[in-house]
């Protein structure tokens, strides 16, 4: 048996917004005689957008008012209203994220997402999906091979290394096409403040492309930095953004480079040097001659798109069939998810929630009793209010009854398992069917296709 749902996906970006309508088909994967699981099976896009540049009414603030008219009109456009859409997400990327009124726009259109994932994106969380969109996770999974995922946007360059199939580090730097705009003559209409130490043209400037051309060169020389390909020098931690906290280290050997963002697209084909407006074509011109292509790499079939594809989509899954919950009211929609190592992280974690979160963790595999109560009061210990568990190993059911014998009967309890969540994703769980609860993992996650043209495809 299978159902649809409807998704919407909304990327804000440094230089573009775009939305896109996808229809996701969930089935059943277990057997007839097996605790069901669901998975999206078919994802079919019904409809994309143009890609906008983000209204902007002054280099610090975004102009809300123009962002909801163009996703009230591109919901007229795709035929659709907030109440024929299941879910999706809206993030807000790249410089944007850190503009003045970045948290009063993410407001003011929720309320054309409905139950939607509404967040702007740290740049870890940006580097995690860019990973996951071009495929590099998933190659470097098939493979073994160590695969370096650089995702070139407006205003910053998303980084994940990749080993094994895990991403064992991410950064970002700043980095990106729109750093610096000019007008269709060629005058310097902005400079960001990240180039003040390298750049010597300012507002009003008219600007050379050798100019232009030496501003990108030293940008691309941080990149190479990153990937290993060159000497690491002072220039690396001076363009690493202040969320990364410390410079990029490149891997250790040869690793496969990947790319994804709209200075992809110029990467893989050459455009007049004012066609945007800014210096995209120079550095994806530049890119391309430089030491990151030398090697294998790959370009993604959606590069300025890669992100509003995957911004709607999500995995559906069941809970395993032992679960325990008392006094929880469902369903619960959009708790954020802190995933934890030990159990002495608690504490530290939640202090810097301000609402109920879900606390994820692997779990003990056939624990014993004592374990099993030993485990619950090192979580009574350190957490007040809401206790919501997801746990990998199946035990919600013994750990969700020891809580509640050392709990109020009033106390708000829920206990999942059987559901692997990774930190910065948002669950909805819903009503009992049968013995399970229906989870959704809103990861935003996102499109793994690429490029049959590339030079190599994973």
């Amino acid at each position: 048996m299978s159902e649809c749902l409807r998704s919407v996906g909304l990327d804000v970006g440094t230089t573009s917004t775009q939305m896109i309508l996808s229809e996701l088909t969930v089935e059943n994967k277990a057997s007839s005689f097996a605790v069901p699981e669901m998975e999206i099976a078919e994802r079919k896009i019904l409809y994309k957008s143009p890609v906008y540049f983000t209204p902007l009414l002054d280099e610090s603030r975004m102009d809300g008012v123009g962002l909801r008219r163009i996703v009230e009109e591109e919901y007229r456009r795709a035929g659709i209203t907030r109440d024929s859409v299941d879910t999706g997400a809206i993030i807000i990327t790249g410089e944007t994220s850190r503009k003045e009124n970045a948290k009063a726009v993410l407001e003011a259109l929720s309320h054309l997402a409905g139950e939607f994932v509404v967040a702007a994106a740290g740049p870890d969380l940006e580097s995690v999906l860019a990973a996951k969109g071009a495929g590099a996770v998933d190659y470097s999974e098939r493979t073994g091979k160590t695969v370096l995922h650089m995702d070139i946007g407006g205003g910053t360059s998303n980084l994940a290394l990749i080993r094994e199939g895990k991403i064992v580090r991410t950064g970002c730097l700043n980095v990106g096409g729109r750093l610096m705009k000019l007008n269709k003559n060629g005058t310097v209409t902005y400079v960001s403040p990240v180039l003040k130490e390298i750049c010597g043209l300012k507002v009003g400037d008219p600007a050379a492309k050798e100019q232009v051309e030496a501003v990108v060169d030293i940008l691309v020389q941080a990149l190479e930095m990153a990937s290993g390909h060159r000497e690491v020098g002072p220039l690396l931690g001076q363009l690493t953004t202040e969320e990364s906290k410390e410079p990029w280290l490149p891997p250790e050997g040869e690793a496969v480079i990947s790319f994804s963002g709209g200075v992809a697209d110029c990467i893989r084909q050459e455009f007049p040097w004012l066609e945007f407006g800014d210096m995209g074509p120079v550095l994806g011109k530049a890119i391309r001659k430089s030491r990151l292509c030398r090697g294998d790499y790959v370009l993604g079939s959606e590069t300025i798109r890669a992100t509003v594809i995957g911004a709607g989509c999500h995995s559906a899954q069941l809970s395993g069939s032992t679960v325990f919950y008392q006094n929880i009211r469902f369903p619960l929609k959009n708790v954020p998810v802190v995933r934890l190592e030990t159990l002495s992280d608690i504490r530290r974690s939640l202090s810097a929630q301000e609402e109920p979160v879900v606390l994820a963790m692997e779990g003990l595999m056939s624990p014993s009793y004592r374990e099993t109560v030993a485990m619950a009061e090192e979580i009574l210990a350190q957490t007040q209010g809401p206790i919501l568990l997801c746990l990998e190993q199946d035990m919600a059911k013994a750990l969700g009854q020891a809580l509640a014998v050392r709990l109020p009967r009033e106390a708000e309890i829920l206990c999942i398992d059987r559901v692997r969540v990774s930190e910065g994703s948002y669950l909805d769980i819903g009503a009992p069917v049968g013995h399970a609860l229906p989870v959704v993992v809103k990861t935003l996650v996102l499109e793994k296709r690429m490029n049959a043209d590339c030079k190599k495809v994973w």
